[in-house]
């Protein structure tokens, strides 16, 4: 099939790098960059270009070149935009989050659903080639039932203007966490504590706990103050333990075969049993190696082939849902002096034991 014409929505910080991965992208063909200062447009894709640039989206909507929009504007605008291009039916890509809230995200995904068209999520860590292996090695069981999450991303960076800590950078952990979790293992609850030691009027950093449906507890260290920049991750599981250090270059993910092993009662003696039961397994590293693909370049690769296959991309506006969900639930959580919240589709069951377990303390 001829190649998708793109609309690229937003010439800020990111809508740059989606002109240029869009570019990049031989099934794409770029057709216009929108944004409200045209002159900024017009610098972002220099003199030589031959993609329009302009002030006016319903101008995009209109054009019938125009098969897919990706949207790089604040996150208060993204429902409105998202919703005329889904009407006008064109696919969608945007960046995280995908609304400001879930009934608001519910809502895209319905309509999307319905219209046959594709929305996709920029979960941008999701198509690194670290997080796709880790995808890998947990979906595996190489790494065995997962037991912990703790994950830390710090760094003095800019207070945004339109969102707090959370809503700023948790999106990549809890997308990662989404991500690569088994099928079969669902976040239930949500516990977060926020500060403002500056006085910013929004939180600038947070603590984000996830409590997961196998029992697992993750951990979320979100920061805008740091001044030593740190993006770790560590999975660990029965087997063995992932670490994902992203500012490593040179190591950015390792495996280690070291851990703590549960003994089973039949294999201890009747005196041995009063004793603690477990034990200390110490085994190689692995250190995977990585293919250098830009994420952006795969973000884009997936959204075309979701197009042409006429199927749900990975991110897709469910997944950005779920990720909402968390987010609204920490934000109540942080509001609420650090209470748990319950995930509003975790089941009956399931809600009802993590529920009387945050009554016992």
């Amino acid at each position: 099939m001829p190649p998708i014409g793109l609309a690229v929505i937003g010439a800020g910080y990111w809508g740059p790098n989606l002109v240029r991965a869009a570019i990049a992208t031989p099934a794409i063909r770029l057709e216009w960059l929108c944004d409200l200062d045209t002159e900024r447009a017009r610098a972002v894709l220099g003199t030589s270009s031959t993609v329009g640039a302009t002030d006016s989206y319903d101008a995009v909507l209109a054009d019938p070149a125009v098969t897919a929009v990706a949207i790089a504007t604040p996150a208060g605008t993204h429902f409105d935009l998202v919703l005329a291009a889904l009407e006008a039916g064109k696919h969608v890509l945007v960046e995280k989050p995908l609304t400001p809230s879930a009934a608001e995200g519910r809502k895209l995904a319905e309509v999307a659903r319905r219209s046959g068209l594709v929305l996709m999520c920029d979960h941008t860590y999701c198509y690194t080639p670290a997080v796709q292996r880790i995808r890998d090695l947990i979906r595996s069981g190489h790494i065995g039932e997962v037991q912990f999450i703790d994950s830390v991303r710090i760094n003095l960076g800019l207070v945004q203007p339109d969102v707090d800590v959370l809503w700023d950078l948790a999106p990549h952990d809890l997308s990662i966490l989404d991500f690569g979790l088994p099928e079969d293992v669902k976040p239930v609850a949500v516990a977060a504590h926020a500060g403002d030691p500056i006085g910013a009027g929004r939180a600038c950093l947070a603590y984000l706990s996830v409590w997961l449906s196998n029992g697992a507890l993750a951990h979320v260290h979100v920061n805008w103050l740091s001044p030593t920049k740190i993006r770790t991750m560590i999975l660990g599981g029965a087997r063995r333990t992932i670490v994902w250090d992203d500012t490593n270059p040179g190591s950015r993910l390792a495996v280690h075969d070291r851990g703590v092993d549960k003994l089973e009662a039949e294999e201890m003696q009747r005196e041995e049993r009063r004793q603690v039961l477990i034990s200390y397994r110490t085994g190689d590293t692995l250190l995977p190696a990585l293919p250098e693909r830009e994420a952006l370049l795969s973000v884009m690769a997936e959204f075309s082939a979701a197009i042409i296959e006429d199927r749900p991309p990975l991110t897709d506006a469910e997944a950005g849902v779920r990720v909402l969900s968390m987010l609204e639930a920490a934000s109540l959580s942080a509001a609420s002096d650090g209470a748990r919240v319950i995930l509003a589709d975790t089941e009956p069951m399931v809600a009802d034991q993590f529920a009387a377990a945050g009554a016992n303390g």
